[in-house]
């Protein structure tokens, strides 16, 4: 049997991680043949994928965050270029983490090899000029929104909506009551599930305001018991950083237990980005709240175009939950937020209503799972 066409995919984060995993999965599927090869992360690595080098190594984010780390990751995109040029992959699909996937897809473009970039980057959102610069970058774009490929192809290219992967997530699927038989949790506990982000830079910027937070909100609930799921990748900065903590929380380290807590959960604090989405499909109140660098911030608000940062916010356009950044990120305006979504029925039940709303048109035509519209869309560009 001849080996098949070799598909070289570029995950630089947990979230495209889990992307690139189901699309491998759904790529298999119709081709069992086909081969892998580039960067990717843990659940990549599952499905019999070796990953060039680690990926934490591209999870960074933050305009002032990245400069500490130029060198080494100018190094990384050298090596990543010399896989590409050594193995002639027969494709070459690039999952999110525009900084780095946008600089390697302009450095092989002379390579004669096909390109797809899956996630559109944010252009819509701030610096919308920078999409003069995309034309020759790839072949095919796979955008995750609905507005996305009217916005694009408005810039002349091809981009193609495959919906949002949250619909495949499980996100939904969580069992309340096992979560609270597996942690020994009361029927009536208030689970307060705590969302730092997925990324090093990320998680040490909010989880001292949300430690801060859970004293004073003990005040008021003293019923409540924190949770906060977390990714491989930061799970030790995560149980550094909470250890002095006077309410210690629930570290929940597996998508089935995440899944089950937010089954369990009467209200959430997120960073902004896909866990709202989740917490979306979950039907979980939620505020979000994010804290970067202030010249990081200073710079984002001159450039940012969108009234919202909050995903959901920005697809139910209103302000369907409450938007806590930068400055308005403190412990006591988030432990009154919280306060009020946990005792205010109303309120959630507004939420919850909205949340419906929006997630119905995260679906491509013809009611496929995402996964597999993106591996239609990759198989075609194969011929």
């Amino acid at each position: 049997m001849t080996d098949g066409p070799l598909i070289w995919l570029l995950a630089g984060e947990a979230s495209g991680d889990v992307l690139g995993a189901r699309l491998m999965a759904a790529l298999r599927r119709r081709r069992p043949d086909l081969r892998f090869a580039g960067i990717g992360g843990l659940r990549m690595q599952e499905g019999g994928f070796e990953s060039l080098f680690p990926m934490q190594e591209l999870a960074v984010m933050g305009l002032v965050e990245i400069l500490p780390r130029i060198r080494s990751l100018s190094r990384r995109l050298d090596d990543a270029v010399r896989h590409i040029e050594a193995l002639r992959p027969d494709l070459v699909v690039t999952i999110d983490s525009p900084g780095f996937a946008l600089r390697l897809l302009r450095r092989i473009s002379s390579f004669g090899i096909p390109r797809v970039h899956y996630v559109a980057p944010q252009v819509w959102a701030w610096r919308e000029h920078r999409v003069k610069k995309f034309p020759g970058l790839w072949e095919r774009l796979l955008v995750l929104l609905p507005f996305e490929e009217t916005f694009f192809r408005r810039h002349g290219l091809d981009a193609r909506f495959v919906g949002h992967p949250v619909l495949q997530s499980g996100a939904d699927t969580g069992d309340a009551a096992r979560f609270r038989l597996r942690h020994g949790l009361a029927e009536d506990a208030r689970v307060l599930i705590l969302m730092p982000g997925s990324r090093r830079s990320e998680a040490p910027r909010l989880l001292p305001v949300f430690g801060k937070m859970l004293s004073l909100l003990r005040r008021q609930l003293p019923d409540v018991v924190p949770v906060i799921p977390v990714s491989p990748v930061v799970a030790e900065t995560v149980l550094k950083a909470t250890a002095g903590w006077a309410v210690q929380p629930v570290i929940v380290t597996e998508t089935g237990d995440k899944h089950d807590a937010f089954a369990a959960a009467r209200a959430a604090l997120t960073k902004s980005g896909t866990s709202t989405l989740e917490l979306a499909l979950a039907g979980v109140p939620m505020a979000v709240t994010y804290r970067v660098n202030p010249l990081t911030a200073a710079i984002a608000r001159r450039l940012i175009r969108v009234p919202y940062v909050a995903m959901v916010n920005l697809l139910a356009g209103r302000m369907l939950v409450p938007e806590l950044l930068q400055e308005q990120c403190r412990p006591d305006l988030l432990a009154a937020t919280v306060v009020r979504l946990m005792t205010a029925p109303v309120a959630a039940a507004a939420q919850k209503e909205g949340f419906r709303e929006l997630l119905a048109g995260l679906r491509a035509a013809g009611a496929m799972d995402p996964a597999d519209a993106a591996a239609d869309e990759i198989l075609a560009m194969l011929g």
